[in-house]
């Protein structure tokens, strides 16, 4: 474990600050983990200290429970943070299924598969997207309910029998797709995120594609009884609207989607007050079609949780053509500033920022400073935003600028060249405009904190975030202008590949980042299975339900290589929505930054564990996260992985963490950063673990769903414990 140069300040640092109280939060009450993120501040922390620093070495494998559908060939991940309520665990599979089991056992108690509630439909017609956890509610009787999302559909689920409560919704569901304002029933919606649960309402965002075909992210609220809507934000405003003044297209509103909350969000229930971050707007790197600062994309709103209205909002990004939007829920903690506690919501981002604002009025604790940044743009149509909001304090956490010095010196000579050579074709440095020639996008775009998002320390004020350090190269190339009159159909095939599919699966179809090469897809799927396939989507894939038939059977045609379709006469007449749609630009793909031996161009770590105090925005110790093997093998010091899922903190001293590509289950010292503890997991933990207590016993369990970053996939649920006494 390397803590130099990492190490920021000294251990008597920390333990001045560990005395900091927080009277608001009394963290002696963080026993359970009822509520995703650990309870209602998201601070992932735990006051449980069974198990410590002098005895991490001694945990063991409690139990196991395995889900019994991984899906090895299409890399399926588990990414869920379980809950624990009354003794009994909740938790999905890689399929979507909602499983209960004793959380002292790992014995099944029982498993609510989604798929079958779906009349007249099979597996394979439901979009299979990634689930972060599920939601409970009770009225403190009889009435216990699971809410998740599978496919489109907020399921209301009876936590005791595993049964769809059908007075909920429509027969125990509610479809994402209603209530948006529009007819968006072809367009993707689901929800990644757990929903949030305030008194009597179900609070929830949406995940929707990125590209032109998105729908509207609007924030709603149902009743958690009958599933009625009772309150919706737009947060793409609509005329009348405060925000409605920040796009300069007064028609955006009807056509721009996005701005939607994939991430979570976070309830301060004295206060009655949601936080909830939201992300871009469509689409991802071309602004042409959404001109203006874009209110309330990239933001963090203050809301009303009971009604909705707008309290107060802060812009993390104007006018967003990075897909930097806020990566996590948000946490509430308590801080001392000024000599005075303090109710803070802390947020942690792509960029590698932390911004800290008064729960109450908005205000920043730190100095944040709209700075000047490049517009010189060459796209057609874009007009970038001139200034930025950077934090002075505290310092990101990342690393944010790729210049030659940061080339991995681990290279062969030859390679090292190679990429010293290409970067200097590269557009770079922050909030640099997108560009033909390739602009290096850096935090990349799964840089800095990632969707696990931090844990807080309630008792000290120190914030714990996991972040990647990953360059990727992205380049801005002319949309096929060919006149759709004149098309056969391979020829519409590849402009609507390149227009639809190539930003995720690359030009040569090789596939790029977390997206699979298609190369051979012709061997697993014919005309009728690859339509349906792109009609429904699967995981990180949206679905495209709202192409035409012609056009879906034209992508097939060159995908799959139909040569007898190849030189059918295409033609197709395009909607309003399908003018709007057609930009000037796609991009290359998400293409990782990479040596010829496929090794990271930029230099190690490209994974850390940060710990930053709040109260006085310094960083306290910084360590790497995560080994590469083949570098390991060579005495390379530890170089840290990319890492997904977040980390959880104790008060017996310990921040426990998966997330690595290694697939390793680890414990570091909260004080220090030194590690303690680690062990093989059967799969990589993407997933962010949870802390409990069952029969007096101490437990961490954790998802090994694996499947990202080219790991194979697991479908296991492990907790560990100390040894039971006698035994």
């Amino acid at each position: 474990m390397i803590h130099t140069p990492f190490a920021k300040l000294t251990v008597a640092i920390f333990t001045l600050s560990f005395f900091v109280a927080c009277k608001n939060e009394t963290p002696s009450a963080y026993t359970g983990w009822s509520v995703v993120n650990g309870n209602a501040t998201g601070n992932k922390y735990s006051s449980l200290e069974q198990i410590d620093t002098t005895n991490v070495q001694r945990l063991q494998v409690a139990w196991t429970y395995n889900t019994g559908d991984a899906d090895t060939a299409a890399h399926s991940q588990i990414q869920c943070n379980p809950i624990i309520v009354d003794g009994i665990m909740y938790a999905t599979s890689p399929q979507l299924k909602l499983i209960a089991v004793d959380a002292a056992t790992g014995k099944e108690k029982w498993v609510f598969k989604p798929f079958e509630q779906v009349e007249g439909d099979k597996e394979g017609h439901f979009i299979l997207n990634n689930n972060r956890g599920v939601a409970y509610w009770t009225d403190g009787k009889d009435d216990k309910r699971i809410f998740y999302t599978a496919g489109s559909f907020v399921h209301a689920v009876n936590a005791t029998t595993g049964k769809l409560i059908e007075s909920f919704g429509n027969k125990g569901k509610i479809d994402l797709h209603d209530d948006l304002g529009a007819d968006v029933h072809d367009l993707f919606v689901t929800a990644t995120s757990a929903p949030t649960v305030y008194k009597d309402l179900v609070i929830t965002g949406t995940r929707v594609s990125e590209g032109m075909d998105a729908a509207p992210g609007h924030i709603r609220a149902y009743d958690v009884r009958t599933g009625k809507m009772r309150w919706i934000f737009h947060t793409i405003p609509q005329p009348g609207e405060p925000g409605y003044e920040t796009w300069e297209d007064k028609d955006a509103w009807k056509m721009v989607g996005g701005a939607n909350n994939w991430m979570g969000l976070t309830v301060d229930h004295q206060r009655g007050i949601a936080y909830v971050p939201i992300g871009s707007a469509s689409m991802d790197f071309y602004g042409g079609k959404k001109l203006g600062s874009n209110l309330y994309a990239d933001c963090m709103l203050a809301l009303d949780a009971a009604t909705g209205k707008l309290k107060w909002h802060f812009q993390f990004i104007h006018h967003d053509t990075w897909d930097w939007d806020p990566s996590s829920a948000p946490v509430l903690t308590t801080i001392q500033h000024e000599g005075k506690d303090v109710d803070v919501v802390a947020q942690t981002t792509k960029t590698g920022f932390v911004f800290v604002f008064d729960r109450e009025t908005g205000k920043s604790i730190f100095p944040i400073k709209e700075t000047p940044v490049d517009t010189a743009t060459k796209l057609v149509g874009e007009k970038l935003w001139p200034t930025q909001p950077v934090p002075q304090k505290p310092a990101p956490f990342v690393r944010q600028t790729f210049g030659e010095k940061d080339i991995n010196p681990y290279l062969p000579k030859e390679s090292y060249e190679d990429v010293k050579s290409r970067l200097k074709t590269y557009h770079t440095g922050m909030f640099t405009p997108q560009s033909k020639e390739g602009t290096v996008i850096f935090p990349g775009f799964d840089g800095g904190a990632e969707w696990g998002g931090p844990a807080v320390d309630p008792e000290s004020g120190l914030l714990y975030v996991n972040a990647n350090e990953m360059a990727w190269i992205l380049h801005m190339l002319d949309v096929d202008k060919t006149k759709q009159t004149s098309e056969t159909y391979i020829k519409a095939g590849v402009r609507l590949y390149k227009q639809h599919c190539m930003s995720c699966h690359g030009p040569e179809r090789k596939g790029g980042g977390n997206y699979p090469s298609i190369v051979d897809v012709n061997k697993k799927l014919n005309e009728d299975s690859f339509i349906d396939f792109i009609n429904h989507g699967r995981r990180m894939m949206p679905a495209f339900q709202y192409l035409k038939q012609e056009e879906k059977e034209a992508i097939a045609s060159f995908v799959l290589d139909i040569k007898s379709n190849q030189q059918k006469k295409f033609v197709s007449v395009p909607t309003a929505a399908e003018v709007f749609r057609n930009v000037p630009y796609t991009i290359s793909g998400y293409i990782k930054f990479l040596s010829k031996e496929g090794l990271p161009a930029i230099a190690p770590p490209w994974g850390t564990l940060t710990a930053i105090n709040l109260n006085t925005g310094e960083h306290v110790w910084k360590t790497t996260l995560g080994e590469e093997a083949e570098l390991k093998a060579r005495g390379v010091p530890p170089t840290g992985t990319e890492n997904y899922g977040g980390p959880v903190v104790t008060k017996g001293g310990l921040l426990f963490i998966g997330a690595s590509k290694d697939g390793k289950f680890r414990a570091f010292s909260k004080a220090t950063g030194t590690l303690l503890w680690e062990t093989n997991l059967p799969a990589p933990a993407f997933a962010t673990p949870a802390v409990y207590s069952a029969n007096g016993r101490q437990y961490v369990v954790v998802a090994c769903g694996g499947g990202k970053l080219g790991t194979k996939s697991g479908d296991a649920y492990v907790a560990f414990a100390l040894p039971e006494k006698n035994k």
